[in-house]
């Protein structure tokens, strides 16, 4: 009983810290990447859809993107999407697609998807202390229902406590990275 809920819970932290990965990945570094366009969805025939559905994506350099859409009526409503997500540049277009250029970060930039990054790492732990407390809680439960001893329901406690930490410093490690990432110029 106990063993199945440790592995509820490394697999609902090991979720989280998946989820904390996806969203360092939508932040920019020194080096632009298609995936700071994932939140961008676009008006295509009255329902919003991800970009990467309407059109293809390209890095050109570190700092360009190049967006191809597969119909070209569509490169205003791409525009405009672009424009609402606010990722910090505005589109130039042609009649073929779509040219996003990322000027350099400036110190202030950097410092400011630092803590971005900082926030979703912080959401992540409190996702991953929310696991701990339902774990706990199931623990007690089996107590009470005196499936369990008491010795047992500490031991769980602190086995949970421990897988807990053990993915509290795989978040912190994840932020210290993606915080060199950002500040290195």
């Amino acid at each position: 009983m106990l063993d199945n809920i440790y592995k509820d819970a490394k697999d609902s932290m090991q979720k989280s810290l998946g989820a904390l990965s996806k969203d360092f990945s939508t932040l920019r570094s020194g080096r632009v990447s298609i995936s700071v366009l994932d939140n961008v969805r676009v008006n295509y025939y009255d329902s919003l859809v991800p970009l990467s559905n309407v059109a293809n994506i390209n890095l050109t350099d570190a700092t360009t993107i190049v967006i191809s859409p597969w119909e070209k009526n569509f490169i205003k409503d791409i525009e405009k999407a672009i424009l609402e997500a606010n990722i910090g540049v505005n589109p130039n277009s042609d009649s073929d697609g779509i040219k996003l250029f990322f000027p350099p970060m400036t110190s202030e930039q950097r410092v400011q998807v630092a803590k971005q990054a900082r926030a979703m790492c912080e959401k992540a732990k409190v996702a991953i202390r929310n696991i701990r407390q339902n774990s706990n809680n199931q623990i007690k439960k089996l107590e009470k229902d005196k499936t369990i001893t008491v010795d047992d329901a500490k031991k769980g406690e602190a086995e949970i406590q421990k897988i807990t930490d053990e993915f509290i410093k795989k978040a912190d490690s994840a932020l210290k990275s993606k915080e060199e990432e950002v500040m290195k110029v």
